[in-house]
């Protein structure tokens, strides 16, 4: 008789778990494969899983997402016409035709009003964490006025503290310094690793969603972008962040590939725009807030012996649509030859799935570069179950086989193409703050091209017999780990 209540206990408990987990899923809206995500995790894990739902799960407190919304008074509009001034001195040039090529694409962000198509840009790209580091380092030293850097991972580190260092330096010249970081990214860096940098004079702030995180309990939203402006003029974006492993010192990973641009001309500007945008937004005290200034937005930096056409986009869960996303479903579905990717980490959503093997399906060379290695188990199986199921579409899958790929790029029709922090999972969609440059100029796109193809040598593309091959548990270990995908 005991027994019997103690299981209708259960069943009854079961049942309201159940039904509070449904309530609670669908109180937020959001896509139907995270609704179903967040129920599997609800009901398989009762008690546990609500746990889990209000750390990772629950979206930004309305007083942070204020904080982003509410800054237009930085000079957003100022900006955006002082990074178009020099458009229509280049009707000629032949770069505006490759914004013709893509206008689709560029139409797009310009809608944003928050991402205008610039001019007067130089690019150098870059392939190496130690030539990155190098070429960063020397323009830091050269600098004057003011140094702002942004990370998601800021690592105590060799590099880490070289970096630090430097930056102490300068600020102990006098010039303004500023340290913007995601400690998640930086798990295993103290808030005292900065005191040197604070006691010189410069200022180091985490990064919003890190405020009161437990009590708001928000540690699904990532700082993820990596950015770097140098008195206004010059600006690092990519994939690279701060720590060993970037510059290939790690015995697990080995060699780090990654991307990363350096750019001088207007579309600073937007880097440092952006930048203003975090660092207020990350700020307690609103008297502390940086203002609009040609201080930090020269007039003067159009680089005239380059016209690179770039728009710099920036996207997160404060903005209601996915807009880097939906960018590059624009880009894939208007693709005439061909559409380059590399991401660390594969896991699409339906739209994006879509959007490739339609292209795939339709003649279009689509090719995606994943590594061959997982730095995060689950992330790495969900990557393998979408590769799989991508080549029988006819899309190709090449896995990198020279260490870790962490290139976020895409190239399309070798005409335009983009590096930046976003990868294209659903994190990256739905979860991260991230940034991404695109370039719309036939020589950056040929050396994305070309960086592709000098990958393709040490990579191995992934066959219908290969995938034949895997083991029923990996499979089993893909297929769950999908599951799972939208939430990891």
């Amino acid at each position: 008789m005991i027994s019997l209540w103690i299981i209708g206990i259960i069943v009854a408990l079961l049942i309201i778990n159940t039904v509070v987990a449904l309530i609670t899923v669908f109180i937020k809206p959001r896509s139907t494969v995270t609704v179903w995500a967040w129920i599997l995790v609800l009901v398989l894990l009762p008690g546990v899983g609500f746990i889990l739902y209000a750390f990772f799960g629950r979206g930004i407190a309305r007083e942070k997402l204020f904080n982003f919304t509410s800054q237009e008074y930085l000079g957003v509009q100022q900006v955006k016409k002082m990074a178009v001034t020099d458009q229509n001195s280049i009707q000629l040039n032949s770069a505006t035709d490759q914004t013709k090529y893509a206008s689709s694409v560029v139409n797009f962000f310009n809608k944003t009003e928050t991402t205008p198509i610039t001019h007067h840009n130089e690019v150098e790209l870059i392939f190496d964490g130690k030539e990155k580091f190098k070429k960063m380092f020397a323009d830091i030293r050269a600098a004057k006025e003011t140094v702002h850097v942004e990370y998601y991972a800021f690592i105590d580190s060799d590099i880490g503290d070289q970096l630090l260092s430097l930056l102490v330096d300068k600020a102990n010249e006098g010039l303004e310094v500023r340290v913007l970081y995601d400690p998640w990214g930086s798990t295993h860096t103290k808030p005292s690793y900065f005191n040197p940098l604070k006691e010189a004079g410069g200022e180091v702030v985490q990064f919003i969603t890190a405020k009161n995180s437990i009590s708001k309990t928000r540690l699904n939203y990532h700082l993820h972008r990596k950015n770097v402006i140098i008195d206004g003029y010059i600006g690092y974006i990519g994939g690279f962040n701060v720590g060993d492993e970037y510059l290939g010192k790690s015995p697990k990973f080995g060699y780090w590939r990654d991307s990363h641009a350096r750019i001088s001309g207007t579309a600073v500007l937007l880097l440092q725009e952006r930048f203003f945008m975090d660092w207020n937004a990350s700020l307690s005290r609103r008297d502390k807030k940086l203002p609009f200034s040609e201080k930090y937005f020269p007039r003067d930096r159009s680089n005239k012996n380059s016209n690179i056409p770039i728009q710099i986009v920036a996207d997160g869960p404060d903005n209601n649509e996915e807009i880097l996303k939906d960018g590059f479903i624009d880009m894939i579905m208007k693709a005439k030859e061909s559409v380059w990717l590399q991401t660390p980490y594969l896991t699409p959503d339906d739209a994006v799935f879509t959007a490739l093997t339609i292209a795939a399906r339709s003649g279009i060379d689509v090719r995606i570069m994943i590594p061959c290695m997982p730095d995060h188990a689950f992330i790495y199986r969900a990557t393998q179950y979408y590769a799989n199921l991508l080549i029988r579409y006819g899309v190709k899958v090449y896995t990198y086989e020279n260490g870790f790929l962490h290139a976020k790029t895409s190239v399309i029709d070798g005409k335009y193409g983009s590096v930046g922090s976003m990868n294209h999972d659903y994190r990256s969609y739905q979860l991260n703050f991230e940034m991404n440059a695109f370039f719309y100029d036939t020589n950056v796109a040929q050396q994305i091209k070309n960086s592709f193809l000098k990958d393709l040598e040490v990579s191995h593309e992934l066959t219908q017999e290969i995938v034949d091959q895997q083991s029923p548990w990996l499979k089993f270990k893909q297929r769950f780990s999908r599951l799972l995908a939208p939430i990891l």
